[in-house]
């Protein structure tokens, strides 16, 4: 194996990872403001308010990311109304269409983790709220989310890593990520295996550093599950 394109090229994969990382980290954070509001819309009762949360979420979990993002990158061109107004400063960047489609489609993902954490939570913390005097949106705040978002935490690192595989995909549109320069130099120097396990390797190590983030916030949130020592 010869190394020496990788080495070469190593600012190239630098360029990418800067860039996977910051449309990882922006996707995530659009992605939850999007998701709160539909998980909780998305877990109530009435059929008239569901409706149109659940269509999303099934929506994007039902269809492969990569079809979201051409519909959006390939697919917003053709209509002209949008050519022809203020968004299209963003539909014709392919890193905006990329962000758009990630943040969709994390935002599904974790709207519907978010929603069985809220259904799941003990009818008796709501019941102790209740009895204490707060209010619907006190109760909300102060009871619901919190809880929600502690038994939801592992299931929502599991989407974090998700994502990050999954914005390899960024590559595909012309975007300079980690597979898109690793796709770069495989095409100057006809090094695939090298080029590609390069990639890799920087993938794995944002994956447990995804996964030591996690495991220190669970060790918090969690402090009070542990037993203490008398």
């Amino acid at each position: 194996m010869d190394f020496e394109a990788i080495t070469s090229n190593l600012p190239l994969y630098l360029e990418g990872l800067a860039t996977t990382v910051e449309l990882v980290v922006l996707a995530l954070i659009l992605g939850m403001a999007l998701a709160i509001p539909i998980g909780l819309l998305a877990s109530r009762k009435s059929v008239w308010v569901t409706f149109l949360p659940k269509s999303f979420i099934y929506f994007f979990r039902g269809t492969p990311l990569i079809v979201q993002m051409y519909m959006i990158y390939f697919g917003a061109g053709q209509f002209e109304w949008l050519r022809e107004s203020f968004l299209w400063f963003l539909f014709k960047e392919a890193y905006a269409c990329a962000l758009i489609a990630f943040s969709l489609n994390t935002a599904a993902y974790t709207a519907e983790i978010l929603r069985g954490a809220i259904i799941a939570t003990p009818y008796g913390e709501i019941e102790a709220g209740r009895a204490s005097g707060m209010s619907g949106w006190l109760i909300l705040r102060r009871i619901i989310l919190p809880s929600s978002f502690r038994r939801a935490l592992p299931a929502y690192g599991n989407e974090v890593i998700f994502m990050l595989h999954g914005s390899a995909l960024a590559g595909v549109i012309t975007i300079i990520d980690l597979f898109g320069a690793a796709r770069i130099v495989n095409s100057r120097h006809f090094v695939p295996f090298e080029s590609f396990i390069t990639a890799g390797v920087f993938y794995l190590i944002l994956t447990f550093a995804i996964i030591w983030i996690f495991k220190r916030i669970e060790f918090r949130w969690h402090a009070h599950l542990r037993p203490r020592n008398s």
